[in-house]
């Protein structure tokens, strides 16, 4: 005798008994089923293909001729009555099912909404943003570099001697092993350098990234923040050509009031070289200079290290923090609160500055 495809014996087609308990266990089997996902199990079993009845019904091929016809008028209505049950099941699961969708789907319309917070991009990345379109807009192009730089990209090619302070560890994260001469780059100056020897002149790019140094955490430091430094290289550029050039962008940023002053100071990699102030009328403590960035010459040296000739070509280069930009542009105390990931300091700001 065959078996079902759970293990029941198909009964004997012509076992009347037989094809009734079979039938009476498929109807209470149907009956039983509490959902859908129960019924569609109860269907498989009980009128699927290896289920007992379809099976005593293939049977009925192997009898007599004269037994043949007794045994389908056995088993046909056996099989439709569970057909029928299992459609009336349906109907009445379906409906169940329905009216549990609309009690627990249901909207109260007259109930308070529950308001989600609008987000708002970090205030140091629209800051950014705000200053590469500035020089996107003077005709400048955007340039990047890797943040794993080369020691002769950091410091070499930008005219710092083997004995600089910049160096040694304690100013300057290394990567290991030692002999890698690779480091975390403490400016986007390296930037400037491969710009140089991947670009034809003229130059002028802009270079904002992130920098690391060895920094404490404080209210004015921390160990990682971001850079935006300028890179021109023209025949016959000069210092008036980079004031002009502050002098437009501060007024920009800060409004056409805005003014700056250049004081005379020391870098490897310009000469002449200057402290670059921007003049705040409302600075905490009254109107007063603030120290913005540095500037100057592009120092001879950087250019032939580029294979830039400097008896035919000039540049001038700066660099500004953009967290030290956004503390006195908008009235920031403390960088901590630019980097502890409180999205109420970035409301603050909204969508734009």
């Amino acid at each position: 005798m065959p078996h079902s495809e759970d293990g029941a014996l198909a009964p004997d087609p012509l076992d009347e008994a037989a094809v009734q308990a079979t039938v009476d266990l498929a109807l209470q089997h149907i009956a039983t089923a509490s959902n859908l996902d129960e019924l569609k199990g109860a269907r498989l079993a009980h009128v699927g293909d290896k289920s007992p009845l379809s099976l005593a019904n293939r049977s009925i091929g192997q009898l007599a001729k004269s037994e043949k016809a007794a045994a389908g008028k056995l088993i046909g209505p056996a099989r439709g009555r569970i057909s029928a049950a299992l459609a009336e099941r349906t109907l009445a699961l379906e409906s169940e099912r329905e009216a549990t969708i609309l009690v627990e789907e249901a909207v109260d319309v007259t109930a308070a909404p529950v308001r989600r917070r609008a987000g708002a991009r970090h205030p140091l990345s629209l800051l950014q943003e705000r200053v590469a379109d500035i020089f996107v807009g003077m005709g400048w192009e955007i340039a990047e570099g890797p943040e794993v730089e080369s020691e002769w990209f950091n410091f070499d090619a930008l005219n710092f001697a083997p004995d600089h302070p910049a160096r040694e560890m304690q100013d300057t994260f290394f990567v290991e092993p030692p002999e890698a001469h690779l480091v975390m780059r403490t400016h986007t100056s390296p930037v400037q350098v491969r710009s140089m020897l991947e670009r034809e002149v003229p130059i002028y790019v802009l270079c904002p990234g992130k920098v690391f140094r060895t920094d404490e955490v404080d209210a004015t430091h921390t160990p990682v923040f971001h850079q935006f430094e300028g890179l021109a290289i023209d025949k016959g550029l000069t210092m008036a050509d980079l004031r002009g050039t502050l002098e437009h962008f501060a007024r920009l940023m800060f409004g056409g009031e805005a003014q700056i002053r250049l004081r005379p100071n020391y870098f490897p990699f310009t000469e002449p070289s200057a402290e670059l102030d921007i003049w705040h009328p409302g600075a905490r403590g009254g109107p007063q200079w603030i120290e913005w960035g540095g500037c100057g010459m592009v120092h001879p040296n950087v250019l032939s290290a580029a294979g830039i000739d400097p008896e035919e070509y000039t540049g001038f280069a700066f660099g500004m923090g953009i967290e030290r930009t956004l503390m006195f542009r908008n009235e920031v105390p403390d960088m901590r609160d630019m980097i502890e990931g409180d999205v109420r300091f970035s409301e603050h700001f909204g969508m734009e500055i």
